[in-house]
């Protein structure tokens, strides 16, 4: 009778354990929420759709990852701010956005303009100072998924620009978020103008500025094309993007899980690289079919822009950009090019 009390105690043990299994599963998922500004109908948008079903399959379901996509969680200041109060547990942040979690200004001095000047040059940067960029936005309590080459801004004008003279005389429309290349523009002599993101058209139209710097794909996509007629061939800096999450949300996933995800994330960063750069060639063939004008420099033209820059960058070295990652990278580039 002893034994069959004992079976019948672990029997019911048992069952409890099975009933319970399933409850505990549910409460172990992990749902991380990643907020996008990029539309959905974007190479950004259909990759980050991918990594939610890669990620859900690498798991068994454990991880699931939301995508609100079309900024539907609010400007780059209301995601950081979710993202620092465990609102939403990842993003994609612009250079600018990716500057803001950093304190000493590392991300931005990549966009410094005129520093790198194609991509080649941007390859050889990256190689050599992604792992230190990461490791300064891990330090401020975020782990960096992967990075994307958005494409180049460009000058965008209602005259045709071809030498620093010719845009200073054109009111330079710019993003009241970046500081950082409002000043050094500036201080090159600029008649700069800050304005909203969503108010560029109108402040073109209203005559209020004259040019902007954008990159092509937003240019094409805000038909700003249609007012400021002209694009300078020159590339002024790379744009960049980045996918982090709060390390909040990096630490609640199993070690055991981590290698899978990373894989997954590095390679639709890879992937994004190649799409991006055709989706920049095709905005540009395509708006060249409606009326865009490309200004095509000289070597020589170039160059005066290079040394405009060049003579006001020291004064901007330890405020707008990091003096000493800017001296790292010319070292770097300057013995590139020869």
């Amino acid at each position: 009778m002893k034994r069959i009390g004992r079976m019948l105690v672990l029997c019911l043990v048992f069952l409890g354990v099975l009933s319970v299994a399933p409850a505990f599963a549910q409460r172990r998922k992990i749902t991380i929420k990643l907020a996008s500004l990029v539309p959905e109908n974007t190479p950004w948008g259909a990759a980050l759709n991918r990594m939610a079903q890669e990620w859900g399959s690498a798991t068994q379901g454990a991880v699931e990852l939301i995508i609100y996509h079309n900024g539907i969680a609010g400007s780059e200041g209301d995601v950081l701010r979710k993202l620092k109060g465990n609102q939403i547990q990842a993003a994609i942040l612009s250079s600018f956005g990716l500057n803001a979690i950093t304190p000493g200004n590392e991300i931005m001095t990549v966009s410094c303009p005129f520093l790198i000047r194609n991509n080649e040059e941007l390859d050889l940067v990256l190689g050599s100072f992604k792992p230190y960029l990461e490791e300064r936005i891990n330090r401020a309590g975020f782990f960096t998924l992967a990075w994307s080459k958005a494409g180049w801004v460009r000058f965008f004008s209602k005259a045709p620009v071809f030498v620093p003279g010719d845009l200073k005389r054109q009111k330079l429309g710019t993003n009241e978020q970046e500081p950082a290349l409002m000043d050094a523009f500036k201080a090159m002599g600029y008649q700069m103008v800050p304005v909203a993101m969503n108010q560029v058209l109108v402040y073109l139209n209203g005559g209020m500025i004259d040019a902007v710097y954008q990159s092509p794909v937003n240019v094409g996509g805000l038909q700003i094309f249609g007012v400021a007629k002209n694009m300078a061939s020159i590339n002024i800096a790379p744009f960049m993007g980045g996918i982090v999450l709060n390390q909040t949300a990096w630490r609640s996933i199993p070690e055991s899980y981590k290698p899978a995800l990373l894989r997954i994330a590095k390679r639709l960063e890879a992937e994004l690289d190649t799409s991006i750069q055709q989706l920049e060639g095709e905005a540009i063939a395509t708006m060249s079919k409606y009326g865009l004008v490309i200004n095509q420099l000289s070597p020589a033209q170039e160059q005066l822009w290079y040394d405009d820059v060049n003579r006001v960058i020291p004064s901007l070295l330890g405020t707008a950009f990091n003096r000493e990652l800017y001296e790292r990278i010319e070292s770097l580039l300057k013995a590139h090019r020869r």
